[in-house]
């Protein structure tokens, strides 16, 4: 009796159901934004407009039920929180997803032809170069691979010269070269999103 007087009065749309529901939506267009930037920097042209269209229209039904709600506080606790949450997952999401080029240096002291057969036999196309670093000579060993295969790169590094200095950074874009076989992994959503203008 004492638990019906309790609750008969309580509101669990407007402070749980409604709360819950701006939670999802703003995580699921802030996840939609994230992926669209980092889409978009790495040169796609053909996804990031139609993530752009989803997360504006999921943002504006959100946006109108906050300002219906101005005075609940559950609704700014679950905007933010959704906002938070969505930029974790959309980062997450694209590290998972592996799109993209990155190039590998590696500049080492020592000798490193084991290490440039291992290269080669899994198929990375390696430039070398000498040159002076600030204890003698050193090789700079360049190489650009996709994403999804700079773990078996750092690997190979670390067990034909464990000490190497590496560097590892994104690039847009090349152009011709000797890359490593494709991954099955998400290889249909990834032939998709390669084939732009």
């Amino acid at each position: 009796m004492l638990l019906d007087i309790t609750t008969a009065g309580f509101d669990y749309y407007s402070w749980i159901g409604l709360p819950l529901l701006i939670f999802c939506s703003r995580l699921c267009d802030v996840t939609l934004n994230t992926l669209r930037h980092v889409l978009s920097t790495k040169g796609y042209k053909k996804i990031p407009p139609l993530l752009g269209f989803v997360e504006v229209l999921i943002w504006l039904i959100v946006i109108g039920q906050v300002m219906k709600n101005l005075n609940n506080a559950a609704c700014y606790i679950a905007w933010a929180a959704g906002f938070a949450t969505g930029n974790y997952l959309g980062l997450i999401i694209e590290e998972k997803l592996a799109l993209g080029l990155q190039i590998v240096r590696i500049i080492t002291n020592r000798d490193c032809n084991n290490l440039l057969v291992a290269l080669k036999n899994a198929n990375h196309g390696i430039t070398v170069v000498d040159g002076e670093g600030a204890k003698g000579p050193v090789k700079l060993i360049y190489t650009i691979a996709k994403r999804e295969n700079i773990r078996g790169i750092t690997r190979i590094i670390n067990e034909h010269t464990p000490g190497a200095f590496y560097s590892i950074e994104d690039i847009r874009n090349s152009k011709q070269g000797v890359f490593s076989g494709n991954s099955s992994r998400l290889s249909s959503i990834k032939n998709f999103i390669s084939k732009r203008p």
